[in-house]
């Protein structure tokens, strides 16, 4: 069969950013499961459909919405993870391109990068990946009225705003005192944010004329930290070193809680989470009980009563002790999970 001759005049190119947060949630995801983003482009209904854990892998695929105005439309796309601040070069690009026909139609599946590959990339448990579609555009037989081409939004700096006015000071109307270390702010920004801060400042507590609050119970790196990503949604200090990143993410999940920040609390459970080892799993353990966090309580028993060998180390450590004494109610859970995996191995 003769296939006609289409004339191409020109392409028409669209590049987006997608953030997917909660990275370290996705892994349990099945084969299957995906994420997806809606894009309308050249007249067109697309959807970026994001696999985050085929076989420890990140995969994408293109699904096409629309019916083509001449028969298919043809289109590359091409992927790649990317770090919003500049600092980490990107990914390898990974391309697919494919003649879409039907609505409903999907390209093949693609892998972006191994899941391990991509966490050199978080940012707060959140990546963000870089996608461009880039479609032929046909020769039209007869003039048509001119497609009015879409106008393309930069992603949001919003954070970058709010950092920089967070460590310019203008117009700051509330400074914190921490362990001698003072923090301007201001105080619609941390309302906005934290139901607790709403109170303070907006409700009947006595900090609501006040212009000087002291923070007792926090260190000020803690403090600093937790004023940032009220600004900013990010977590900086996760990208050090992990024993450093733990210390931080235990303090930070306390401070979260206090001032019922959710996401941030989720962040730091997810930062944990990936980070148990002998050394820190009973401090963990201690802060998952007493701020209410179970999935991460049960990831971190489940650590501790894998093997006889580690139930030992861990009863060794300091953590442990603190985990004795704060508490003991979760020395039960452990007893029980540790009789029922003997009970396991005896069968």
């Amino acid at each position: 069969m003769e296939h006609p001759c289409i004339n191409f005049t020109t392409v028409a190119r669209s590049v987006r950013l997608l953030k997917i947060d909660g990275f370290s949630l996705t892994g349990s995801m099945a084969n299957d499961d995906f994420v997806r983003s809606g894009w309308r482009f050249d007249g067109y209904d697309w959807e970026i459909r994001i696999y985050p854990a085929i076989n420890c892998n990140i995969a994408l695929e293109v699904a096409f919405l629309s019916t083509p105005r001449k028969g298919s439309v043809r289109a590359a796309i091409a992927f790649q993870v990317v770090d919003p601040r500049g600092v980490i070069k990107p990914s390898n690009e990974v391309c697919v391109s494919w003649l879409f026909s039907n609505p409903q139609e999907c390209s093949p599946k693609k892998v972006l990068a191994g899941r391990r590959e991509a966490s050199a990339f978080l940012r707060g448990d959140s990546f963000t990946m870089q996608c461009t579609i880039t479609v032929l555009k046909e020769l039209p037989d007869t003039a048509p009225d001119p497609i009015e081409e879409e106008v393309i939004v930069p992603s949001s700096n919003l954070h970058r705003h709010l950092a920089e006015l967070l460590q310019s000071e203008t117009g700051a109307d509330v400074t914190f005192l921490v362990s001698g270390e003072s923090f301007a702010a201001h105080k619609s920004i941390l309302a906005a944010r934290s139901p607790v801060f709403m109170a303070e400042f907006f409700g009947d507590m006595k900090e609501k004329c006040s212009h000087r609050v002291e923070i007792k119970d926090m260190d000020p790196v803690v403090f600093k930290a937790l004023l940032h990503f009220i600004y900013t949604d990010t977590v900086p200090e996760f990208d050090e070193k992990d024993d450093v990143a733990t210390v931080i993410a235990q303090h930070l999940l306390a401070a979260a809680d206090r001032y019922g920040l959710d996401r941030l609390k989720l962040i730091c459970e997810g930062k944990l989470s990936s980070g148990i080892n002998v050394d820190t799993v009973a401090t963990t353990l201690a802060l998952a009980e007493q701020h209410d966090c179970p999935q991460l309580k049960a990831k971190c028993v489940r650590f501790i009563v894998r093997s006889p060998a580690v139930l030992d180390a861990v009863l060794a450590t300091e953590g442990y002790k603190h985990l004795e004494a704060s508490c003991p109610s979760v020395l039960a859970d452990l007893l029980k999970s540790s009789l029922r995996m003997g009970g396991r191995t005896d069968a």
